[in-house]
């Protein structure tokens, strides 16, 4: 018999790291041309089912130890085409729904590139509130903690013969990647309208003991093509919310 001192050597480590995937919906009616925000009922259209299922055949070589998603639809429908391929749960938090953005839901981009606060959000992100909604710098600071939670908690998960640092697959939604990828890479809110996050990408985290590691930004498993901007993207302004991603999916709008 083995004494207790052999059992223990006989454990695994603990892990060290831990690798976050954040993945983004999939593509909706309202995706690009409408700040969709947290309203009810934004459901995935054909295509984002398409690239919902793209996306979990892309993950099918995982075992997550963690699924976890906004509670709107858009998200987790997308979550769930790929906990059903993978055969994990889907896990709903709170703190990773869309930015709250007030009286601005459900309008047109082009319609709020006209207001005072649209060069607020461009150029001074960490300082824009949104009317009757969120502010910008509430929404990056609640996701970042979910993030520091989670890391926590799959840390603390028993491998059960895994290899390799575990991994966890997040759904949220564009403005929510950007800020916990600008927090990961030290940036200050100010700048996250530099990054790109698309429909149905992937970004890949890992975060050690000492520091992030920026492993993938917004890989849609899609040619160059897709990655290029479309002509709203090149007059240098973001899309709130994220945008409908490249030329590959037939949009152009902002």
């Amino acid at each position: 018999m083995a004494t207790p001192e052999a059992d223990q050597d006989a454990r695994p480590p603990a892990a060290e790291a831990v690798t976050l995937l954040l993945v983004r919906h999939g593509m909706t009616d309202a995706t690009g041309p409408r700040l969709a925000g947290r309203a009810e009922g934004v459901h995935l259209n054909d295509t984002g089912r398409a690239q919902a299922t793209r996306l979990a055949h892309r993950l099918a070589e995982l075992r997550p130890a963690a699924l976890v998603s906004s509670p709107l639809e858009r998200c987790r429908e997308t979550a769930e085409a790929v906990g059903e391929h993978l055969g994990v749960a889907v896990t709903p938090d709170d703190r990773l729904i869309e930015c709250d953005y007030g009286t601005w839901t459900g309008r047109g981009l082009e319609e709020l590139t006209a207001e005072p606060l649209w060069r607020v959000v461009q150029d001074h992100p960490s300082a824009a509130r949104f009317p009757g909604g969120e502010a910008l710098a509430t929404a990056s600071a609640r996701a970042v903690e979910a993030v520091r939670d989670w890391n926590g908690r799959v840390l603390r998960t028993p491998a059960d013969g895994e290899q390799g640092p575990p991994v966890y697959v997040v759904c949220s939604h564009g403005d929510i990647i950007k800020a916990i990828v600008a927090d990961a890479l030290g940036l200050h809110l100010d700048l996250f309208q530099r990054l790109r996050v698309d429909p149905c990408s992937i970004t890949s985290i890992t975060y050690t003991r000492t520091r992030p590691f920026l492993n993938t930004l917004n890989d849609t498993g899609e040619g160059l093509a897709g990655s290029l901007p479309t002509r709203a993207e090149a007059r240098g302004d973001a899309a709130v919310g994220g945008g409908a991603g490249g030329r590959s999916n037939g949009s152009d709008t902002a």
